[in-house]
């Protein structure tokens, strides 16, 4: 079993389209939240994350920290989008860390496509 896992609901986006993403954490030490980062590969754009576990993200974000005590059952679900219209095929990393007093303890990666 992994530490920290991240997957997404499916693995090929379009432009606009509301990505959809769950965070499971099964770090046994202590652990202050996590942090997801992604990146589209090929490009300078960002992904914009909408909300986590529920609640609203009112800033535009393109790096999502939450926090353990937001974190029941060490799950989080997430949700965002790419607001830019690509002109060709990208593959987008997606990142999960667990972050302990200011260092990455274990991660995960998972990679989608971004369709034109």
């Amino acid at each position: 079993m992994k530490e920290i896992e991240i997957k997404l609901e499916k693995l090929s986006f379009k432009a606009h389209e509301i990505i959809k993403g769950k965070i499971q954490v099964n770090y046994s030490g202590r652990y202050d939240g996590v942090v997801v980062n992604t990146q589209i590969l090929g490009s300078n754009q960002l992904i914009v994350y909408r909300s986590y576990n529920n609640k609203s993200i009112t800033q535009n974000l393109s790096r999502l920290f939450i926090n353990k005590n937001d974190m029941p059952n060490n799950v989080a679900e997430f949700t965002a989008s790419i607001e830019f219209e690509p002109k060709e095929t990208h593959e987008i990393k997606f990142r999960a860390s667990v972050i302990q007093e200011h260092k990455e303890i274990e991660s995960d990666v998972i990679f989608g496509n971004l369709m034109p």
